[in-house]
């Protein structure tokens, strides 16, 4: 229906009147509006007048230096000064400077024009030196910041280097858990305690890479100091080695001085009981053992490599893959797979031990160690779920003891075929591991999936656990792990009256690519001592209150059932009379 004549004159009109409101009220603010206007002009001017382009370049300059962003700092300066200076040496310049002055942190206050420089007021934090407030003259011209070396520490003056000479401290005795002495003297004279302590001590000497020199420097210390290089001497390095005391020199005058601070003694969390046992077990041979408390995290001892050389672990990687299996519902402990010799995967056969007929329930294939089943269970579940459960473990995650090397797998996505995922699976391909974490990974499933982080400080406070997998799927893996010992191919570890939970497993050492159809991944081989086999066994016990989880590697040793297992019996042994 078309609009009524009235109704468009009485819609004209309001807006008419609308429009004049309009008007009436855009009059009365006018004024306001340009008084708003105006004072914005004033205040930028004013504020512009306080910031000048060499203030604000200085500013910029210095805010950069403060994030130790050595890259934006080079772009402020002048095409002159880029002549004098490369990148890299200009970064080398303020890394050298921050490492001499023990540098924490800078917090540059507002830049100032002086007329032939910025003066900029900075405060340094150090770790040896206390605080230390000076002041920066950044020259800056039109084109940027004129720079000089005295330009790299606050209180420098034009020709002046920063130097310092620094007098070490009085290196802090190492205890056992217990109390008892396992180490202790200056760091050039250490006198290690008898029996166990001796063994677990290590040992002293100057820092090896150029890596650990720049952070003995930047800490400090000499670069000639002497070091922790092995046992608890290196993994308790940064708690027994104190504070170094000096003085910070600018040319010939003195920034800042202090006096070394002692560390007090370092209770460790080893037990001397244990680590005897761990060495008795060990016997000289080529290989390491590694104890954990499974409750706390806290290790118990340390023997050999048991934490330092990564090793293929072979078949005690299949609690992993039996972990990833369990949690996607794949299996159940009593899941029937066929009676064979080998799997076949990509056109290669991997066989089971000495090519020994293997399958039947999932339990009784974990307890056998079949790689007929494990393989092909591999493939099924696919890399990404083998390396996320891996990593849930503790796989490539760097462990916070220091020299501890990272037990590692590849990316999902470098596991590529068939044959790769199915070789990861039992534990072969390029998976990598350490005593240490695979007394983890057992020490996770007796804490009901639950993983705490690896301490050497007994005082420490313990880190956040991580669950990695439910209880329930815990449980299943504890009895997986029962029959290992019950039945399977680790009876050597069984203790009278104790029920012990593992998994053996026998590396292929020949190659660490996965295995070809001339060399085929063995599971639990018979090999002789000697072979290029490495033998594994990872454990803990008792089963309903767990005391202490292992992890065992022999070099080149033959089988894990016949050569780790009955160590490992020998540390449970001393773990569960505690």
């Amino acid at each position: 229906m078309p609009p009524n004549l009235t109704d468009v004159r009485r819609a004209l009109a309001l807006d008419g009147a609308s429009a004049e409101r309009r008007r009436r009220i855009t009059h009365r603010l006018l004024p306001v509006v340009i008084a708003v206007a105006v004072v914005s002009l004033v205040l930028g001017i004013v504020i512009g007048a306080g910031q000048s382009q060499s203030e604000r370049t200085a500013r910029d300059f210095a805010a950069a230096w403060e994030r130790g962003n050595y890259s934006a700092m080079y772009q402020l300066l002048s095409p002159g000064a880029r002549k004098r200076v490369t990148a890299a040496n200009f970064a080398t310049f303020y890394r050298n400077a921050a490492a001499t002055a023990t540098l924490a942190r800078l917090e540059p206050g507002r830049a100032k024009d002086k007329g032939d420089a910025v003066r900029v007021p900075v405060r340094a934090v150090t770790r040896v030196f206390g605080v230390i407030d000076g002041e920066v003259d950044i020259p800056v011209g039109d084109e940027g910041v004129d720079w000089r070396p005295d330009l790299v520490f606050p209180g420098l003056r034009p020709g002046e280097q920063l130097t310092r000479q620094t007098v070490a401290p009085e290196r802090a005795k190492i205890l056992a858990s217990g109390g008892a002495t396992i180490v202790s003297g200056p760091a050039d004279k250490r006198v290690p305690g008898g029996g166990a302590a001796s063994a677990i001590a290590g040992s002293m000497g100057p820092a090896k890479t150029a890596v650990e020199r720049a952070a003995l420097y930047s800490r400090g210390f000499p670069l000639d100091h002497p070091v922790g290089t092995w046992g608890l001497a290196r993994a308790l390095e940064l708690q027994v080695a104190g504070r170094p005391g000096g003085t910070l020199m600018a040319g010939n005058r003195r920034l800042a001085s202090s006096a070394p601070v002692p560390a007090k003694p370092v209770r460790s969390t080893i037990d001397l009981d244990l680590e005897a046992a761990a060495q008795q077990a060990l016997a000289g041979r080529f290989g390491g053992i590694a104890a954990i408390e499974p409750r706390t995290g806290k290790v118990r001892a340390l023997a050999g490599i048991a934490f330092s050389a990564p090793q293929p672990p072979g078949s005690v990687f299949k609690i992993i893959t039996a972990t990833a299996a369990l949690e996607a519902k794949a299996v159940k402990p009593t899941t029937q797979f066929p009676v064979e010799t080998k799997a076949i995967i990509d056109g290669v056969g991997l066989e089971n031990a000495n090519g020994e007929s293997c399958g039947g329930s999932f339990a009784a294939s974990f307890a056998h160690s079949c790689n007929s089943v494990f393989a092909p269970l591999g493939v099924k579940l696919g890399a990404r779920r083998l390396v996320d459960t891996a990593e849930r473990y503790g796989f490539n995650e760097q462990p916070k003891i220091t020299g501890a090397a990272v037990s590692s797998i590849p990316p999902a996505s470098e596991i590529d075929t068939p044959l790769a995922v199915g070789s990861t699976a039992i534990g072969q391909g390029k998976v990598l591991a350490t005593p240490l974490e695979m007394a983890l990974v057992a020490s996770t499933v007796a804490n009901r999936g639950v993983r705490h982080e690896p301490t050497l400080l007994e005082d420490s406070p313990r880190g956040p656990p991580r669950r990695v997998t439910s209880r329930h799927v815990a449980d299943m893996l504890e009895q997986l792990m029962i029959g290992v010992v019950a039945y399977g191919t680790g009876t050597a570890a069984a203790l009278p009256g104790v029920k012990v939970a593992g998994k053996t497993g026998t590396a292929e050492l020949k190659t660490t690519v996965g295995p070809t159809a001339e060399n085929p991944a063995p599971g639990e081989t018979t090999a002789n001592p000697g072979e290029d086999t490495d033998a594994w066994f990872a454990a803990y016990a008792p089963t309903r209150r767990p005391k202490i989880a292992v992890g065992v590697l022999f070099v080149k040793a033959g089988a894990g059932g016949a050569t780790a297992a009955p160590a490992a019996r020998v540390v449970l042994g001393a773990g569960v009379s505690r």
